[in-house]
């Protein structure tokens, strides 16, 4: 059995898709689907389906949904299959449980590479780091669950991976960066910028690319609009560290030329206190 969730959600069994049509068993299945071989509690399946409001036939309308969950599972696996729906969608005391290996899920897949990625960047493999981390990325499909009507539970999930998503890409970048890749990156950060209007990493990220590409006016602008849009939404000033950068391009600082140098660290922390 394999299982999207990053992007549009998909569930197939040798090919042949389990995806239910109707809004709340997709619901469960998505939740089952992000808990592999581990017991989702009723009363959790409950709190996404129908929130605080529970209806007084909740109890026996989820029973309905895993059935029909579970009429998807058999006729996919048909008579030939050993084992049966009951066992991939099993019954536990308290909950019910999808029993496939997590590699089954692309968020976990996911989640694996994210883990090595970071590890190579924090070793100085910038490279390997970066080839991982694209891979990683790579297997998102659009938002998390996007054809999916998420409930509190699923929404905190979906949350949870958009923002993964995110701190992984700014890593990726970050790997780019110190690998000299800087007019390459140029467009891609111009569109997180443009997406992301109040993100500070991302803005020494598109500054020290534009920068580096012999574009100081760009990179000035950037540091320019973001300040200005910090002050009139949130009446801050911009952090430290990025005031730091913006006097550092002012100054013509070479420690902004060094693309992979001894120190590990993001862009964002380059001039860190």
């Amino acid at each position: 059995m394999e299982i999207k969730v990053l992007g549009a959600l998909n569930a197939e069994f040798e090919g042949i898709s389990v995806v239910p049509s109707a809004g709340k068993p997709r619901q469960i299945l998505a939740l089952l689907a992000l808990y592999p071989g581990r017991v989702v509690p009723v009363p959790t399946l409950m709190e996404e389906i129908w929130g605080t409001d529970l209806p007084q036939s909740s109890m026996t309308t989820l029973q309905t949904y895993i059935l029909q969950l579970r009429r998807l599972l058999g006729t996919a696996m048909g008579p030939d299959v050993p084992g049966s729906a009951k066992d991939v969608l099993a019954t536990r005391y308290g909950g019910y449980l999808l029993q496939i290996p997590a590699e089954a899920v692309d968020a976990f897949t996911y989640e694996r590479l994210v883990t090595e990625g970071r590890q190579a960047y924090e070793d100085g493999e910038d490279e390997r780091a970066a080839t991982v981390l694209r891979r990683a990325l790579d297997l998102w499909d659009g938002p998390a669950l996007v054809d999916v009507r998420v409930g509190p539970v699923l929404e905190i999930e979906a949350m949870r991976l958009e923002q993964s998503r995110l701190v992984a890409r700014e890593r990726r970048i970050d790997a780019d960066l110190r690998l000299g890749r800087h007019v390459e990156l140029i467009a891609e950060l111009t569109d997180l910028i443009a997406r992301h209007p109040q993100h500070e990493g991302l803005h020494s990220q598109a500054m020290v690319a534009l920068y580096r590409s012999g574009r100081q006016a760009a990179a000035l602008d950037v540091y320019r609009r973001l300040r200005q849009r910090l002050i009139d939404e949130l009446g801050v000033e911009p952090s430290p560290q990025l005031q730091r950068l913006h006097q550092a391009m002012l100054a013509v600082d070479p420690r902004l030329d060094i693309v992979a140098g001894p120190r590990r660290t993001s862009t964002f922390d380059l001039y860190a206190a």
